[in-house]
Formats: structure tokens, C-alpha cells, sequence
């Protein structure tokens, strides 16, 4: 009778000691399962758990969101006059230098015209390789930007000095007006103007109380000016300004006089 109670009791230790073995392998199992999704989910674009070749897409880095509230640093983009240089690493007789032209195209060697206003230089350099996909295999091509005008911004109205100054360093709609000799007593800096560039025929309106931020010291809400940017103080209270106006209609507020 003891033997059986002893080999009773020998059975169900072994039975209990396979039920935890059987359990500590499905955690880890299940541990191993979820450090391998964490692992996956940490790649991007052509990365991210599958076959997948499309990269993953570039950031918002050259400001093309809100043009008022976008990236402080945008991407520069090719203007009419700029000029680039053009290097083929395997063909080197293709290499040249380009004036962009007023309608925004360049000529490339053998290749024909292509529209190149408004690009980065990532973009541009995109564009020269499918340019010449037919005439080079896997053309490998580096860009460079020679000459180009000198980011600008524009203040104008009731400051010392108004005109254009060349945007040099990270420089707020506050520091413009400083810049532009401060405001005169006869300014309205209540409710300076910040004309911002949409598009070749729209320019956005933003509104700015400088006068309540100079009071309050909190100038969280200075806007920080991009190139082109103009800047306008006025003599009295503007009752209504539209978000979009046409390029002519900023002519009613900046005086092209004063430049």
C-alpha cells in the first residue's frame, strides 16, 4: 500500500514538472514571436517586413505642407538664372554646365529640354538620370549648384529703412523690422503683415500682433521668415485682409518704390 501511495505521489510531481516545462516554452515562444515583430517594425519603406522595394519617403524637410507654419529650413529650389553642373561618373563626356532659362527649362546635352523650375536638387538630379536612360545605362550623376540668388526677405511701410536684405541666418518677422531700421511712430505694429509665396500667382496672408508680443515678451508666436518673405508695417488699421491674394494685389500694401 505505501508503495502505490509513493508511486502515485512519484506520477503526479512528474505530470505537474511537464505542465510548467510545457509552459515556460510557449512564453518563449511567444517572447521570441513578439521581439521579432518589434525587430520588424522597426525598418521603414523597402525595410518594413516584406519584398517591398519602395523606399521609404523623405520628410517634409523642404517645407511643402502650410507655407506659413512649414519647416523653418526648406530645400532650395531652382530658379530661372541659376546656374548647375552637370557630372557623369562613368561619362564624363556628358558632363556640362546650365543656365536655367526664364521659362524654367535647360538643354542637356543630347537629351533635349526639360522643365527644371521649382525643383530640389535631389529632384533635379532624379530628372537628369531619366533624361538619360536611353542614352546611358544606370546613368550615375551628381549635380551641383554654381550660382543661384541670394535668399532674400522684404520689410516694408511704417520702418526706418525699408527695402530688400539678404536672408543670412535663421531671422524672425521681430528681428526683420530691427533689421529694417525698427518701426516709426507712425506704425501700426499691431497688425504687421507677413505676404508669404504660394505659387507664381498667389501669395498667403498671416496676420501678427508685434506690438502685444514686444509687450508681453512672449514671442512664441514671431514667425521665423523664409526666403521671399515680405513684410509689411502699416500706417493705419487694416479692417480686412483676404488669406490669398493675387501677386498684383500686394502691390495695394508694399510699395515698390520703396525698394
Amino acid at each position: 500500500m505505501q508503495r502505490v501511495f509513493i508511486y502515485g505521489r512519484f506520477i503526479a510531481i512528474a505530470l505537474l514538472l511537464l505542465q510548467c516545462s510545457a509552459a515556460f516554452a510557449q512564453q518563449q515562444k511567444t517572447d521570441l514571436s513578439g521581439n521579432e515583430q518589434t525587430s520588424q517594425s522597426s525598418f521603414t519603406g523597402a525595410g518594413k517586413g516584406d519584398s517591398s522595394t519602395t523606399a521609404a519617403k523623405p520628410g517634409g524637410a523642404d517645407g511643402l505642407g502650410n507655407p506659413l507654419l512649414g519647416v523653418r529650413h526648406p530645400l532650395y529650389r531652382l530658379r530661372p538664372s541659376d546656374v548647375v553642373e552637370i557630372s557623369f561618373t562613368v561619362a564624363p563626356e556628358f558632363n556640362q554646365t546650365l543656365t536655367i532659362q526664364p521659362d524654367g527649362y535647360v538643354m542637356l546635352k543630347d537629351a533635349g529640354i526639360v522643365e527644371v523650375q521649382g525643383l530640389n536638387l535631389e529632384e533635379f538630379t532624379a530628372a537628369i538620370q531619366k533624361a538619360y536612360t536611353g542614352y546611358l545605362h544606370d546613368p550615375q550623376v551628381a549635380v551641383a549648384l554654381k550660382e543661384f540668388e541670394r535668399p532674400y526677405f522684404i520689410v516694408g511701410g511704417e520702418v526706418g529703412k525699408p527695402g530688400k536684405y539678404e536672408l543670412r541666418s535663421d531671422t524672425t518677422v521681430a528681428e526683420a523690422v530691427q533689421i529694417a531700421g525698427g518701426l516709426t511712430q507712425l506704425a501700426k505694429h499691431s497688425q504687421v503683415v507677413l505676404f508669404r509665396r504660394v505659387n507664381d500667382d498667389l501669395v498667403e496672408t498671416r496676420l501678427l500682433n508685434l506690438k502685444k508680443m514686444l509687450k508681453e515678451t512672449s514671442l512664441k508666436e514671431d514667425a521665423h521668415l523664409r526666403a521671399g518673405d515680405m513684410v509689411f508695417v502699416p500706417q493705419n488699421t487694416i479692417s480686412k485682409i483676404a488669406r490669398f491674394l493675387t501677386k498684383p494685389s500686394v502691390s495695394m500694401y508694399m510699395n515698390p518704390t520703396q525698394f
